[in-house]
């Protein structure tokens, strides 16, 4: 599954950003901390911290799934469905290309 959008997500999620502005004396949103949110999605906190900061865009369904769940939202709000690649029919048409 691919990451609708790293804004979409931080919006649920407490970021680096957010706790500056707590530091500041800004209020934080009713948001989830990253950790608390690996922790009820299974998987490791640095995982969250990818999707997060952009450097990871997609997923496993069944990660996407948890993650969504944890949230309290559905799985479409944050992910977009990858669509499936031949990697032999790839590999012909480089094959064809290279020829």
């Amino acid at each position: 599954m691919r990451l609708k959008s790293v804004d979409l997500l931080r919006a649920f999620v407490v970021t680096k950003e957010d706790m500056e502005a707590y530091r500041a004396g800004k209020p934080i949103e009713q948001k989830i901390s990253q950790r608390h949110l690996a922790e009820k999605a299974n998987v490791h906190p640095s995982f969250i911290n990818h999707l997060t900061s952009g450097r990871k865009k997609s997923c496993e369904p069944h990660t996407a799934e948890s993650i969504a769940a944890a949230l309290g939202v559905p799985i479409s709000v944050i992910f977009l469905p990858e669509e499936p690649t031949d990697k032999r029919q790839t590999n012909q048409r480089q094959a064809t290309l290279a020829a």
